[in-house]
Order: structure tokens, then sequence, then C-alpha cells
């Protein structure tokens, strides 16, 4: 799933795009991805692109005197940016597309969906807040009054392990499972820990680790084409997916976590005091 700094290239990417431009046709291919219908996504052809927003993992195009259009990639979306779109219509059924948005310079980008779960989201709305999942966003971690004691105070009272805290966007935007993974590898603690225990010398670790994995990711997505971002964000990941790997830091075999629809990496030296951490599903299968 793309996450906040794969989001935040993207956003850059379609600034420079479509920033002056005219959307001049809204094409949707898969019945399932419009969110919503009125008003409808022709609302906003002919009309000039002003700005590019990101909301956590959403992106925001904004349309002069009209509407936004608004995606959330979802686990399996993604955007390719296509300087002369294919001059015929698509077909609807065929393909991983889903939307087409084209502009009048015969340029524009496709947004496309792999797998059966549809989830890939598009809004026409006048108020990005109307949606959702972005008025339930917590703050912006990268955000510059994104303070330690804003940390702390989100954390204050908090039951959950620190690993599904950080996941949830109504605490913390943009934040999936791998970035949170690589944070609290590069904080040195476990994804099990109580999120709501944390001593002022572990938020504050937690603090840095939080801002400098983002923005490190963020710097080495800026300026990669959308088609390898992907790629790029695999290769500067530490921990998440490299189950089986030496840890870069002390060389302890990086473990894994599964649950039912997600899997978790950790370096048991780094993180968790040498203790593998309980596997409920391979538990499960060994009885």
């Amino acid at each position: 799933m793309p996450e906040l700094p794969e989001v935040e290239a993207l956003r850059d990417l379609l600034a420079e795009h479509l920033t002056g431009h005219e959307i001049v046709r809204v094409l949707p291919v898969a019945i399932s991805v419009l969110k919503t219908y009125a008003p409808p996504p022709t609302a906003v052809e002919g009309r000039e692109v002003t700005a590019v927003h990101r909301y956590g993992k959403f992106l925001g195009l904004r349309t002069d005197g009209g509407p936004y259009l608004v995606t959330h990639l979802a686990r399996a979306g993604w955007l390719h940016w296509k300087d002369r779109l294919p001059s015929g219509p698509p077909r609807p059924g065929r393909g991983p597309l889903a939307l087409r948005v084209a502009l009048e310079t015969g340029a524009g980008f496709d947004l496309t969906e792999a797998g059966t779960q549809k989830r890939l989201a598009v809004y026409i709305v006048a108020d990005p807040a109307e949606i959702p999942g972005i008025a339930r966003l917590g703050p912006d971690p990268l955000a510059e009054d994104f303070d330690e004691r804003r940390l702390a105070d989100l954390l204050s009272g908090e039951r959950r392990r620190i690993k599904g805290a950080l996941r949830d966007q109504g605490l913390i935007a943009g934040v999936g499972n791998a970035y949170s993974d690589e944070i609290l590898h590069a904080a040195r603690m476990s994804p099990y820990k109580p999120a709501g225990s944390l001593t002022p010398e572990e938020t504050t670790r937690l603090y840095e680790a939080l801002r400098t994995t983002l923005t490190e990711a963020v710097e080495r997505s800026r300026g990669v084409a959308a088609g390898r971002l992907k790629s790029e964000k695999k290769s500067g990941l530490r921990v998440h997916g490299r189950t089986g790997e030496p840890c870069p830091v002390c060389a302890d075999t990086i473990r894994e976590v599964s649950f039912s629809d997600s899997s978790l990496q950790y370096c048991p030296t780094c993180q968790t005091g040498g203790r593998p951490l309980a596997d409920r599903r391979l538990s499960r299968l060994l009885k």
C-alpha cells in the first residue's frame, strides 16, 4: 500500500504536470471506483487544476471554481502518468484500469488496481472534509507543528500496542504497515509495547525515528518516476518485507509475525531484547 512518502511523491508529480492545465475528460472504467455520485465526474471537466494536496494517504486535485477530485489508492492501486494518453476509449472490464483523467494537452494519468479486492476510491466533492476517511484523519507527522509534545499527548492513555497505534489514521495520518515497522526498528522499540506506557526517553526516540524515517523516505522518493516508486520504497526498507535476512544494524535474523491480512517484521536484538515475539497464527498451525 502506498504510504505517506510515496503519496507525497505522487503529489509532487501531479502538481508539476497538472497545475495550470485543464481537465477535459474523466473516464471511470471500473464501476466500483466512484464513491460519490453528486456532483458527477463531469463537474471537473473543463476546469483548470489549481493545486494538488495530500491528506494522509489521500490525493486531492483542486479545480478552479469547481469541486475536488480526490483519490485513495488503497492496497493495490497505483497512478500512472502518461505524456500521451491512448487515443481510443478504454474498454470496461479489460485489465486493471479503473479511471482515466485526460488534459487538454493530450497527457494525463490512469488509476489502476490489481487483484480482486476493489478498494481504490475516487470522490468528487466540494470539500475534501466531506470524505469520512479524510474527516477522521489525525495530524500529519511531517507538519511543522507536529512536535514531541503532540506525539506524547496522542499516545497518552493508549491501551493498544504501539504498532497498531502508529497505523491508526485517526491518530496519525499517513503511516501504514511498512513504515511503522521501519519507525519502530529505528526507535529500537518492540511493536508489542503498549503505546501508553512510553517513558519520556522512549517518546523522544520514537518521535525522532518517526520524523527521520518519513523525511528520508520522502527525499528518496522525490523526483522518482511514478513507475519506479514501488521499487524505490522497497529498496529503502531495512526490516519490513525482509524476513530471514540479516538486520542491517546488528546482523541478527529479521523475524516476522503474521496476521490474517498482514504481517510485521522486526529485529529481536534491536527491538525485543533478543526474545522472539509470539506468532499466534504459527502457533495454531503447530497444534
